[in-house]
């Protein structure tokens, strides 16, 4: 039986219109799950009947994580944010997490699994970090913009079985104070956290990066997607 993953809606304010990109869904078809998108609401009856049918989630990238959040004041640079999508993520991990449903959350989604165990974030890295890194590649999206590194010992280095990975990039905000009882697991070469887990839950990890560019066929997708997976049971 293939295990049934909930899939984060994406939202076009412009457009008022849900959307998905591709990728997240064949990230989970592709590796042996069955993937759902859920409608964007924040009526909890309805949310709690896809808290007891799926098996798994997949928190996906979009609007900037709100600052109320983690209780800082909203700066002119943080960019578009969604109270709805904020109410809906931030119940479905935190009862995910108490249920000890595997969560993996991709750029927004790991902010947001940082902000949910107590974490801080910057809203805007170009003016509140420094660094010769640029976060915010341009397209193609598919190839390496930097490395990070992976700690030996940590979620990511036991499951790739190496020390560092070439990722891509395109998000102008970060981790800022890791959330309690997380563990860093990729570290940019510029010091900024790009990987965050719960060692407390099954699984529950969170990547800076978008896998969902690259598509299924790289080994390093393969490989986290599937030991997401194959807790998703």
């Amino acid at each position: 039986m293939k295990p049934v993953i909930g899939i984060m809606p994406l939202y076009d304010r412009q457009k008022e219109s849900l959307w998905m990109l591709p990728g997240y869904v064949e990230l989970i078809e592709e590796n042996g799950g069955i993937p759902v998108i859920l409608p964007l609401t924040d009526n909890f009856e309805t949310l709690d009947y896809f808290l007891e049918t799926c098996q798994g989630f997949l928190f996906t990238g979009g609007q900037d994580v709100s600052p109320e959040l983690y209780d800082a004041e909203k700066l002119v640079v943080c960019g578009e944010t969604h109270q709805v999508r904020d109410t809906m993520e931030i119940y479905c991990m935190e009862k995910a997490l108490e249920e000890d449903i595997p969560v993996f959350g991709i750029c927004r989604g790991a902010q947001l699994l940082n902000v949910v165990a107590g974490g801080t974030l910057y809203q805007d890295l170009p003016t509140e970090y420094s660094s010769e890194i640029a976060h915010q590649m341009k397209r193609p999206y598919n190839r390496g913009q930097h490395k990070v590194q992976l700690p030996k010992g940590t979620m990511l280095a036991d499951i790739l079985e190496r020390d560092s990975l070439m990722v891509n990039s395109y998000h102008h905000q970060g981790i800022k104070d890791v959330g309690e009882k997380l563990t860093i697991t990729a570290i940019a070469e510029d010091g900024l956290v790009e990987g965050i887990y719960l060692d407390e839950n099954q699984f529950a990890l969170g990547v800076q990066w978008h896998p969902e560019f690259f598509a299924a066929a790289t080994q390093e997708n393969q490989r986290m997607i599937q030991m997401f997976l194959a807790h998703c049971f």
